[in-house]
């Protein structure tokens, strides 16, 4: 589908007008036949971003949302009550994915729970016979990256990764117009995510109410290390190595995915970092100010590429969220969503060398629809695109815009950058083994 054909499929004048018929679904084989679906992990992400959409389109599209997993037996029944009014019909709970899966009667699952939990969940569902919309980071290790590549490419199910950018009309038109050649080699990207939020990823008055009997702590550990119960690693994970890398797998792994798609390339070859806990000392784990240096380019030509610098702190909000990205020409901002020749080689410049000048036109960027800077992770209009393009794709059985390749991707530059945090060392990826390393040693915790 190129970018006319999606500018046309998915712009929507608001959350209630949607461009699709219906109708359009008789002609697709088991159009009839409602897709049920389940919700995996009762989260505020699940609440806020995945039922609105899905309240919209559901009816037309026949979907139904009918079971609820939950560790946690306030969540379950929370979210049991909150779903039943948004939605309507009688949800069922389990108290973990075994009985949920167990239970037969489930075509599809929304995956959001705990950062380290996503692949491992997703391979569960998959195994089931069920299609997911599995949200990022899609793994914190390339064991379990490994794994759940594995698990869906021989499952054939339709995976969508919640990296919702890749269903922008705008991120669409950039990586065009970069595929074009229209914009030149890209020379350098700049991703900047900042925030001032004491309450981010932070949970004190719920982590009060936990009890360890109110949920089973061995199963929320799975393939982690074994530990005693916190409440706060269940709660607040995002603070907590390894249950979550934090600002690499939340943040950055959104914006990352966009150089993976418009440069065509697969991973980082190597990458540096530094970074710490400068402002709230609250006991997390994870580091609340850090700058990752990327270097990108193909692994048999060291001359080409160029260099990614990813930014994000806790402690000033100033500067919101960036995605900038330079040429000799001058620059793609998908911040402003124009295209200009800011910084290209002027022709007083190229004069000197005998050179000609290289300037790129002042532009905007058709479809442009503008991500939110207040640190959320895009839109509602972006959110309302991508879960569209999945369920769609659950009917069509058609490749979906963020499949499970642009998870495993976002996850080895993820890796990359909190293993280099993590050792202080220019990291690598090992193509052969598909493992981070960090020196002559892999990267696991």
């Amino acid at each position: 589908m190129n970018r006319r054909e999606f500018i046309e499929k998915t712009s929507i004048a608001s959350l209630g007008t949607f461009a699709f018929s219906p109708k359009s679904y008789s002609k697709i084989l088991g159009a009839n036949d409602r897709v049920r679906v389940a919700c995996v992990g009762f989260s505020d992400r699940h609440r806020a971003s995945h039922v609105p959409p899905f309240k919209a389109l559901a009816k037309g599209m026949n979907f139904e949302m009918v079971a609820l997993s939950d560790l946690w037996n306030r969540r379950r029944e929370e979210g049991k009550a909150f779903l039943e009014k948004e939605l309507g019909g009688n949800i069922t709970t389990y108290r973990n994915n075994e009985e949920l899966y167990s239970a037969k009667g489930i075509d599809a699952v929304f995956i959001s729970t705990a950062d380290f939990q996503h692949a491992l969940h997703t391979i569960e569902a998959v195994k089931a016979g069920c299609d997911t919309y599995t949200e990022k980071p899609l793994a914190e290790t390339m064991e379990d990256a490994r794994a759940v590549l594995k698990a869906v490419k021989d499952s054939g199910k339709i995976v969508q990764i919640g990296s919702q950018r890749r269903s922008g009309a705008n991120y669409w038109a950039a990586d065009e117009f970069i595929k074009s050649g229209k914009f030149g080699d890209i020379k350098m990207v700049e991703l900047v995510w900042n925030v001032n939020q004491p309450g981010r990823w932070r949970r004190p008055a719920l982590t009060k109410d936990l009890k360890e009997s109110d949920i089973d702590w061995k199963r929320f550990l799975m393939n982690r290390p074994a530990d005693t119960f916190d409440p706060r690693k269940y709660l607040e994970y995002r603070l907590f190595w390894p249950y979550s890398s934090g600002i690499p797998g939340q943040w950055m792994s959104h914006q990352i995915d966009t150089v993976h798609w418009f440069s065509g390339l697969a991973h980082p070859r190597s990458a540096v970092a530094n970074g710490g806990i400068y402002q709230w000392q609250d006991g997390r784990k994870n580091a609340d100010t850090m700058t990752v240096v990327f270097d990108y380019g193909p692994l048999n030509d060291m001359s080409k590429g160029f260099q990614v610098q990813f930014t994000s702190r806790f402690s000033n909000g100033a500067g919101g969220t960036k995605e900038i990205y330079y040429s000799n020409g001058g620059e793609l901002n998908l911040d402003t969503n124009t295209i200009s020749p800011n910084g290209g080689l002027s022709e007083r410049e190229a004069r000197s060398m005998g050179m000609q000048a290289n300037l790129l036109p002042t532009m905007k960027i058709e479809g442009a629809s503008q991500v939110a800077t207040d640190a959320n992770t895009g839109g509602d209009e972006l959110t309302f695109n991508h879960i569209k393009n999945w369920m769609e794709c659950v009917r069509s059985r058609k490749t979906p815009n963020a499949p499970i390749e642009a998870g495993y991707q976002h996850s080895i530059a993820t890796i990359m950058s909190n293993a280099a945090y993590r050792t202080g060392q220019r990291v690598t990826f090992n193509e052969k083994t598909q493992e981070v390393m960090a020196g002559d040693k892999i990267f696991k915790y």
